[in-house]
């Protein structure tokens, strides 16, 4: 079912127009930020593996695709990112194999995405010599950059809608893509007030899209941020990013909505 091309909340732009008056205290507010947040690097050490055994044929398949959490900002390894324990979560309740592959990059944007998934697919079959395998899980994470940049509604809903157009190519008919709530950022330990409510605001409109698309499409579901942002333990370092408790916690909860819907949609 195609979604009408404009907002269907009057509210999608008061973050637009509360901003605007305050751009010189919001703007000032966002550097220093920056200037006093620790930047984490991205994981580098190989972003793909496998939970639970030897790969074989029957494999459950997870790709991860989005931003800094994808990409292990704010911890060890891509094993404690997202993906990963994604993958280690489902293994252990279904005792089953469970392959993982992670694409993501720190500061990504949700455009970001459709342009990196053409080179992704090429470099998991040089020659093209045989569809690639397809995804059980598509977990896509996006949206903290998509809000600290405005992205406009209308970009952000044109862009996923195209993404999801993709993604849902490259699925098993009974797989299923989990789009990750929006994070709200109006409680980001980091950032300070008004910037966060701000941000805050921005947030929910943005993942107000995300709710729209999975409730329009087959096979695609909306995961509700739902972790503990206060909780200095489910925070790194820079109380921006998870943590690996963070990370854990936010992995179970994606688990359950695959498994509790995977039959469903």
């Amino acid at each position: 079912m195609k979604l009408n091309s404009k907002p269907n909340s009057k509210f999608s732009y008061w973050p637009e127009l509360i901003a605007a008056p305050l751009y010189p205290l919001l703007a000032w507010q966002g550097r220093r930020t920056r200037a006093m947040t620790p930047r984490l690097p991205e994981a580098s050490d190989q972003a793909y593996g496998l939970w639970h055994g030897n790969s074989s044929a029957d494999s459950l398949r997870i790709l991860g695709i989005g931003e800094s959490p994808v990409a292990g900002v704010g911890v060890a390894n891509y094993e404690e990112a997202i993906t990963a324990q994604l993958a280690k979560a489902l293994a252990g309740k279904l005792d089953a194999a469970v392959a993982w592959q992670a694409l993501g990059q720190n500061g990504a944007r949700l455009s970001w995405a459709r342009q990196a998934l053409p080179t992704f697919c090429q470099e998991q079959d040089p020659t093209q010599a045989q569809p690639l395998p397809a995804w059980d899980l598509i977990l896509v994470a996006f949206g903290v950059n998509d809000t600290t940049s405005f992205c406009p509604v209308n970009n952000y809903r044109t862009e996923l809608q195209s993404l999801l157009d993709e993604l849902q190519m490259l699925l098993k008919p009974s797989g299923l893509i989990v789009l990750a709530g929006v994070p709200p950022m109006q409680v980001f330990p980091a950032l300070p007030t008004p910037l966060r409510q701000v941000l805050g605001m921005k947030a929910r409109a943005l993942d107000q899209i995300n709710r729209e698309m999975a409730t329009s499409r087959q096979q695609v579901l909306h995961l509700p941020f739902t972790a503990n942002l206060q909780d200095v333990r489910q925070m790194a370092e820079d109380g921006y990013h998870p943590s690996a408790l963070g990370v854990s916690i936010w992995a179970e909860e994606l688990a359950k909505t695959f498994l509790q819907n995977r039959q469903e949609k």
